[in-house]
């Protein structure tokens, strides 16, 4: 069993999940503490684990969204293996599912039924749309959900769209879970009346990335405008981007108000021309005329190496940041210097991996293992009383996968 102590410990949560929004939202309570119990296909399980090999031949997905938790494999199409899962649901505290639409109402499992079966626990269904609308029956990945929502017409470059790199249609949809999902308990915990708050959370990946497409939204609602994507800069605030040095190296540097732009442009430029500009004098002034400020910052950056570059923006009191590969970002020396790498166990053997984000005073992150498929089915069906012959009827007949090795 994953390690306790955490602020979640002795809360058992239950996942049928798959890819990336679910296990996500499971991941960060395992980290905080709880018992993760993962559900899975015997044929299979999360198709999250094939996506490649890169890990010691396990997929890199999978092994950053799953850790700390149990699996067990379950065929929830014979009548034993639902019997096995309400087993379960009536020792657990969370139900997490993101399966196609409709599979929890045809498995018995929907909000609805955990009202009237397992009253207890916390129902949180993740989908695509949400229910109730005209896509609601569609499935939805992460790609679809922030093409749908307009998040990638915003990104990339005018005529060339593009998703952003991390999926944050899953992640965010994660985390709003989990959120929910904290706050739900903290309604138990508190007293309140049983069912005052409800016990069904659903969260779609398109409500998620609207939400985030808040400031878009916004700005077109009342000005009638689709804002260009600007590649690496933002069509909020100028001058804000990226910029070449002289030494091959890509410096992000840039204002976020009024007094930043006078020291920007003062002590960093030595341009007091452009300072004194009244063209510049405010933010919307310096948007519209981004392209002499880039064309300015971007020449004075080119004849400057990074570290002459960051060491001005610092004493000037202007954000920077140096462009980095994924590659630069695994030896950071800020991840160094704070110590946010452990070691996580596998099946293929220990890997590193990042601390969760929050620090916590007084209270270490589990980081429990990546389990293998099936890897505590046994187990956990014999904490639940069913003797060792039953378990081999079990698998005799398909209710449950092969033991695992």
């Amino acid at each position: 069993m994953p390690a306790t102590g955490g602020p979640l410990t002795g809360i058992t949560v239950v996942a049928l999940e798959q890819a990336v929004s679910a296990p996500m939202c499971t991941r960060v309570l395992a980290d905080f503490g709880a018992r993760v119990i993962k559900v899975e296909n015997p044929n299979g399980g999360d198709f999250a684990r094939h996506y490649d090999d890169v890990v010691n031949g396990l997929a890199a997905h999978f092994v950053w969204a799953n850790r700390g938790k149990e699996s067990v494999t379950l065929n929830l199409k014979t009548e034993a293996g639902l019997d096995i899962l309400r087993r379960l649901l009536d020792r657990a505290d969370v139900l997490v599912s993101n399966l196609a639409p409709g599979s929890t109402a045809r498995l018995g499992i929907a909000a609805a039924d955990l009202a009237e079966r397992h009253p207890d626990v916390i129902a949180v269904e993740i989908d695509g749309y949400g229910p109730g609308g005209p896509l609601s029956h569609k499935r939805a990945y992460d790609l679809l959900a922030q093409a749908e929502s307009g998040a990638c017409a915003v990104t990339g470059h005018p005529g060339a769209p593009a998703k952003p790199g991390p999926p944050m249609a899953d992640i965010s949809t994660g985390l709003y879970s989990a959120l929910s999902i904290l706050a739900l308990l903290y309604s138990r915990d508190i007293g309140s009346a049983p069912g005052q708050h409800g016990n069904a959370v659903a969260v779609s990946l398109f409500d998620t990335m609207t939400d985030l497409m808040g400031y878009p939204l916004t700005y077109t609602q009342h000005s009638g405008v689709d804002q260009q994507p600007l590649g690496m800069s933002s069509p909020a605030v100028a001058p804000y981007g990226a910029y070449r040095t002289a030494d091959g190296q890509t410096v992000v540097l840039g204002t976020t108000n009024d007094a930043e732009w006078q020291r920007l442009s003062r002590q960093i430029l030595e341009r007091d021309d452009l300072a004194d500009d009244p063209r510049f004098a405010n933010n919307a002034g310096r948007c519209n005329h981004r392209d002499i400020l880039n064309d300015a910052i971007g020449a004075w950056c080119a004849v400057h190496d990074l570290a002459h570059v960051q060491k001005t923006a610092d004493a000037a009191g202007i954000g920077n940041a140096r462009y980095n590969l994924p590659s630069d970002v695994l030896v950071h020396p800020q991840l160094t210097a704070r110590d946010r790498w452990r070691q996580v166990d596998t099946p293929a053997g220990p890997i590193p991996a990042l601390l969760p984000p929050p620090v916590i005073s007084g209270y270490q992150p589990a980081m429990g293992a990546v389990p293998g498929l099936g890897q505590h089915t046994d187990s956990v069906l014999a904490e639940l009383g069913v003797a060792p012959d039953d378990i081999a009827a079990l698998r005799a007949q398909g209710a449950i996968g092969p033991a695992y090795p």
